[in-house]
């Protein structure tokens, strides 16, 4: 068909389609037709490439989080501002993230999510501007945020202005430290810069199979030095919950992400100036412990093998110990020889640090000690008391842990322990060997009450150990059998004598030697003693060793 041919679009028609901004009835059309262009910027390609990758957009997961109808957005009709490389012409409403503020259980939470359908999640000014804004309003009304990630990095195409706004953003992680909780979702790609806005917040999930952190990519590391790496095994959800120890949880699915974050707000406060919600107690409390006791109360008291080098599973423990044998773990994968998570004991929110004998018999190295350090200042921050179940024969040896720096990386335990002000509670179930005794939250770290099991073993060291250097002439002179029976004799004399909670009872060390079966009758009674504890730190303007 000719050009001459050709139908001419009616002018009247097209003018039909627009809304009279002369009338109200027009300008309310206007409006619905842009918040209609915010909720759909992303193409319907772009849509449907998201789902094929198994990923929900920005909108769906807001959904997904927040108490359905609670979402209110901000910033819904901002666009950027940018002209380079012909992007005038590509102004979507919303800029590539969703802000605003909703509930969840009926609690105020803050919340931005990335839209990968949008520049591909990338970070522009505006984007930047709206998620600043919406950390703002979380730190000024007290409520945790929650950042959905799923983004492209810095948006090249407006320079050095989205570096500044990730510093921004930054600034304001930083700020809201110990504040109000903050929690990170990576639900697709975070890379370069980027990486470390999560890793400035307290808690980070990621998804098995669809996310991924780093700072440099596969392409530039085999560029730089060889190496090639794909994305998954670089920095995919695994890599991080087992080997960097970056997040803190592997969800099977978006679902399962979201459903791990709601379960730890829920033991959470709003912020640093109020409590986390608190329940009914599932038993009675009134009454003498004894009493009290329940079938799985008295499984405790058969729970420590006979031998001393036999393991247990300490969750075994916790779960008996716990309300209704709910335990929430934190980075269950990572530094699998300490074990940290939240629970409730009558109905209150508890965190719990205990050490687990089926793995490196219970030692401390470096990744179990950073990992518990971080999780007692998290607690300390946000007025959750510590509950602590030590069974620990000392610190990994080993010249791997040495060189790399166990000495001061070990020290973060013993910082993080002596500067909590929150209620901290402690229970000897086995072993408390040398300096890892002080460090697991012993009476010496402040500890506020302090209970062993008559299975407890606190000394300098174990039974081996002490015999080879106390009797190391004897032992010398002796061989075979007769080495075997000696040493076997003077091994069963030393635990006899030392190997045991009375020593530290006798010095008031511990505040009393209990059976298995009571530690909940008796750790319950004592956060509820605690509940009105006061202490202060000195003043000063931060502490200069923790990292």
């Amino acid at each position: 068909m000719s050009a001459a041919t050709e139908p001419v679009p009616d002018e009247s028609e097209a003018a039909a389609d627009e809304p009279d901004l002369h009338t109200t009835a027009g300008k309310l059309a206007d409006l619905y037709r842009r918040i209609d262009g915010a909720i759909h910027a992303g193409s319907e390609e772009a849509v449907e490439r998201q789902h094929a990758k198994g990923r929900q957009t920005a909108r769906e997961r807001i959904d997904a989080l927040l108490d359905p109808g609670s979402f209110v957005e901000l910033d819904a009709l901002t666009r950027h501002r940018s002209t380079n490389f012909g992007m005038q012409d590509k102004r979507p409403y919303g800029d590539g993230v969703v802000t605003g503020t909703g509930t969840v259980d009926g609690r105020p939470v803050a919340v931005f999510s990335q839209d990968a359908t949008v520049f591909g999640g990338a970070l522009g000014e505006v984007y930047g501007e709206k998620i600043v804004k919406v950390m703002d309003l979380a730190m000024k009304i007290g409520c945790p945020v929650v950042g959905i990630n799923d983004g492209g990095g810095a948006r090249i195409q407006e320079g050095v202005v989205a570096l500044g706004l990730y510093g921004e953003i930054f600034m304001r992680n930083v700020r809201s430290s110990g504040v109000v909780p903050q929690i990170s979702l990576i639900m697709g790609a975070c890379a370069g810069g980027a990486v470390y806005s999560p890793a400035l917040t307290d808690f980070t999930v990621m998804v098995d199979g669809t996310s991924h952190m780093f700072i440099t990519g596969p392409d530039v590391i085999k560029t730089v030095t060889g190496e090639e790496v794909d994305f998954e095994e670089l920095g995919g959800g695994r890599a991080h919950n087992t080997k960097s120890g970056v997040a803190h949880y592997l969800a099977e699915d978006e679902d399962d992400a979201f459903s791990y974050v709601k379960e730890l707000l829920s033991f959470l406060p709003s912020n640093n100036l109020s409590e986390p919600p608190s329940f009914p107690a599932p038993e009675p409390t009134a009454g003498a412990i004894p009493d009290g006791l329940t079938e799985t109360d008295l499984e405790l008291d058969a729970i420590i093998p006979d031998s001393p080098n036999t393991p247990y599973d300490i969750r075994e423990v916790i779960n008996r110990v716990l309300d209704e044998g709910e335990f929430l773990e934190v980075q269950e994968l990572f530094a699998p020889n300490i074990v940290i998570g939240f629970g409730r004991l009558e109905g209150r929110s508890v965190g719990v640090v205990a050490n687990q004998p089926t793995q490196f018999a219970g030692c401390l190295d470096i990744d179990a000690s950073e990992k518990a350090a971080r999780f007692v200042r998290t607690c300390d921050a946000f007025n959750v008391p510590v509950l602590t179940f030590v069974d620990v024969p000392g610190f990994l040896p080993g010249t791997e842990q040495e060189w790399n720096g166990i000495i001061r990386r070990g020290a973060k335990l013993i910082y993080a322990y002596c500067e909590a002000t929150v209620p901290k509670v402690t229970v000897i179930t086995r072993k408390a060997y040398g300096g890892a005794y002080d460090v697991m939250g012993s009476k010496h770290f402040g500890g506020d009450i302090n209970v062993a099991w008559p299975t407890a073993q606190i000394a300098v060291t174990g039974a081996a150990g002490a015999v080879s250097i106390l009797y190391r002439k004897d032992l010398k002179e002796l061989e075979g059998d007769e080495l075997a029976a000696r040493r076997a004799e003077l091994q069963q004399e030393y635990e006899d004598t030392l190997c045991n909670p009375y020593l530290a009872a006798d010095r008031g060390y511990i505040d009393g030697v209990i059976p298995p079966s009571h530690t909940r009758g008796y750790v319950g009674r004592a956060l509820r003693l605690l509940t009105t504890k006061r202490e202060a730190a000195p003043p000063r303007k931060h502490g200069a060793s923790m990292l």
